[in-house]
């Protein structure tokens, strides 16, 4: 390839070699189950906290219209992404689709908003894991806050260090659990249900309904977003999936459903339970309602400490998500080439440390800054829904351009109702964006940092890493093909 040819567009590329790949290449071993196991385990940490900051927001009420129209984006979403992640089975997943469908621009900027949402999600499920635990002590010591998110990233980064068989066969373990505890909960809530409970908030210039007025229904859309948040990283296993075009798509769709149940329970019965007062300034939801209806008894310790497989599994597999999304990006040229390097079995380990690192330096960070107007892991949460939500318009867009300019590629499976599916998503996305603008004052200035961070993630972009982009990364194989085709064409 001469020195001509690998400058494409308002990139440059340069040859990886047989060797580059060898040394960043995965290997396929999950199935349907193990990806439904992955998808549910990637969110299941919303239904044991995050989701009750929605009810400062917005009250009952205001969380529940919140909650159907999140449900809404994901299931619509998920619908898009089935397609295009069977069109493109590769672990770069939503980069993998918007460098399709706009090319190296929209690439990074869809991935590089992934990356940023990933990183920051299991910061927050850390700070949550915090918050379960000190829940052990009547008065936590210090320590906890501290030491057990460290604790938590340095165990299961080294689980997912072991292998990619060995993790997802893991997650699949510890989802299974949470979900077990998950329904025992709610079984036991049921016949303390009361709907007098749900509404029981003073209004504050609203109604019982709503008691923070309609406005609260946009501030509460991250806190319900936080339920299903992160299953649309499944197509990042894409490389690791046995069969992509028929487990993908089944793995997706299943786990959304059983997510839309799994948050439905705990919307109902833990306010209905406990009252949504008590819900809302509660760390750890699920024990505090249960304390509150039958003290500290088997369900209360059931929630608290087997109950914590629920933020694991999140916290886990969210790992395993941002390390291939920083693989795929590395692999390609985009990021560092140095974070794609594989161990010897095949896992990305320098992006799985990475991550970690970055993740717990941004809890103390928040933490140097945080007025304690509200917690710290509801500022954490603002910001990863926000960047979620980035790469989520760019996605649906992608989506858009790629069934009007390219009919003829394969897709193995279809998306009902196209183009509404995507188009819902897309709207709702861009409503969503506008909720830490009314939420508060610290919710909005967090947003602004993740801003901030992402134009940085611009800049590097523009000055150094789209002059050395990788030709032979899968991603970037399909640009090189159609330049190809079109330059004969022409």
């Amino acid at each position: 390839m001469t020195q001509e040819e690998r400058h494409v567009g308002s990139v440059d590329y340069e040859s990886g070699g047989d060797q580059y790949l060898k040394e960043r290449e995965l290997r396929r071993v999950a199935g349907p189950l193990l990806l439904w196991g992955l998808g549910v385990g990637y969110v299941i940490s919303g239904d044991y906290s995050g989701w009750q900051f929605g009810l400062s927001a917005g009250g009952w009420g205001g969380l529940l219209i919140a909650t159907v129209v999140m449900a809404t984006l994901y299931t619509t979403m998920i619908y898009s992404i089935a397609e295009m992640s069977t069109m493109m089975p590769v672990a770069g997943g939503p980069y993998a689709f918007a460098r399709r469908a706009f090319g190296p621009w929209g690439g990074y900027l869809t991935g590089l908003a992934v990356v940023i949402e990933y990183v920051i999600a299991p910061a927050t499920i850390a700070v949550f894991i915090g918050a379960y635990v000190a829940g052990f002590f009547v008065d936590p010591p210090g320590w906890v806050a501290s030491g057990v998110p460290i604790l938590a990233y340095v165990i299961f980064v080294g689980i997912n260090l072991i292998g990619a068989h060995e993790s997802l066969r893991a997650v699949f373990l510890i989802t299974g659990v949470s979900v077990a505890v998950l329904l025992i909960w709610g079984v036991a809530m049921l016949p303390h249900f009361s709907a007098s409970n749900l509404f029981d908030m003073a209004p504050e210039g609203g109604s019982s309904f709503l008691p923070f007025g309609w406005g609260g229904i946009i501030a509460a859309l991250p806190a319900a977003g936080w339920f299903y948040l992160a299953i649309e990283g499944l197509p990042l296993a894409a490389e690791e999936a046995s069969d992509p075009a028929k487990d993908l798509p089944k793995g997706m769709v299943l786990a959304m459903l059983s997510l839309i149940a799994f948050s439905l329970i705990v919307l109902f019965l833990g306010p209905g339970a406990a009252g949504s007062q008590a819900m809302s300034e509660a760390g750890n939801p699920l024990p505090v309602a249960a304390e509150a209806v039958s003290g500290r008894g088997f369900i209360y310790w059931l929630t608290s400490v087997v109950g914590l497989t629920g933020l694991i599994a999140s916290f886990f597999s969210i790992i395993f998500a941002y390390s291939r999304q920083i693989f795929a990006l590395s692999r390609a040229g985009y990021l560092p080439p140095w974070l794609s390097k594989v161990n010897n079995r095949r896992v990305p380990a320098r992006a799985l440390i990475a991550g970690a690192v970055v993740g717990y330096a941004l809890i103390l960070i928040v933490n140097q800054f945080n007025a304690s107007e509200i917690a710290t892991g509801d500022l954490l949460l603002q910001m990863a829904v926000f960047a979620a939500l980035i790469s989520y318009v760019l996605m649906m867009a992608s989506h858009l351009k790629l069934r009007r300019d390219m009919p003829q590629l394969e897709r193995p499976y279809r998306t009902p109702a196209y183009p509404v599916t995507p188009v819902i998503a897309l709207v709702l996305s861009v409503i969503a964006m506008a909720a830490a603008w009314i939420y508060s004052p610290a919710a909005t200035f967090a947003v602004i940092g993740t801003i901030v961070a992402y134009l940085i993630g611009v800049a590097y972009f523009w000055f150094y890493s789209r002059h050395h982009l990788v030709a032979s990364a899968p991603e970037e194989e399909f640009a090189m093909i159609e330049a190809a085709e079109a330059e004969l064409e022409g």
